[in-house]
């Protein structure tokens, strides 16, 4: 199995010296290339194809959402996690819906980095820190006065009282490996919840399952 292959993107010299430096700490990635706004970001992803993206949103020539919008477009493949200075929930908002998997601060720690980065190339949705309770409270927010009757018509318990307790977790916006420490089970049993959380709900990623779970008053019950 060959290496993640990362490109990392910011108008910051010593900031992506920094993080090539942490991702140099896992054997299992490999940085393939380096730039400095969006649009070299544009480019370099058509000419590297990367298996993820470290994208910083403020940006010269072309800003990280705008180079998000491209990138996606042209290479739907890539995995794209942005990088921000603060939580602005606008840019947050835009960023998931033009299909980046991820919106991180920049003030993570290097595991949680490399954590995410992981997360984002077997395609799961990472926000890291309380970012993800805001995001969850804003799709609630944007879904329609039917779509709410919809699911509160359909009020059914279906998950068990451990999966609500992971559900909580994924709201507080920890990956699996801190979940299961939490929870003292194996982060493969926690992966295995998700799984079947995923299945019984019928949805795609651990915000979508995060959101309905919270509209149907789960996790309050939880």
């Amino acid at each position: 199995m060959g290496k993640i292959k990362v490109l990392i993107v910011d108008d910051h010299y010593l900031f992506i010296r920094g993080i090539e430096s942490i991702l140099m700490e896992d054997d299992s990635l490999q940085v393939i290339g380096k730039a400095y706004n969006g649009k070299e970001a544009h480019e370099m992803a058509k000419e590297l194809k990367p298996d993820v993206i470290l994208l910083d949103v403020n940006m010269p020539v072309l800003d990280g959402l705008q180079a998000l919008k491209i990138i996606i477009k042209e290479t739907p493949e890539v995995n794209v996690l942005m990088l921000t200075i603060n939580d602005n929930d606008d840019q947050l908002l835009e960023a998931l819906k033009s299909g980046a998997k991820g919106y991180l601060l920049k003030d993570l720690l290097p595991n949680e980095l490399l954590t995410f980065v992981h997360m984002a190339y077997r395609g799961e949705s990472v926000i890291s820190g309380h970012m993800a309770g805001n995001i969850i409270g804003n799709l609630t927010k944007t879904n329609t006065a039917s779509e709410q009757t919809k699911l509160a018509a359909k009020k059914l318990d279906v998950l068990t009282r451990r999966e609500k307790e992971i559900l909580t977790q994924v709201m507080k916006g920890l990956t699996n490996r801190q979940i299961a420490q939490s929870l003292c089970i194996s982060e493969n049993t926690v992966k295995n919840h998700m799984r079947n959380i995923m299945e019984k709900l019928r949805i795609k990623n651990r915000v979508q399952a995060a959101t309905y779970a919270l509209q149907e008053g789960w996790l309050r019950e939880a």
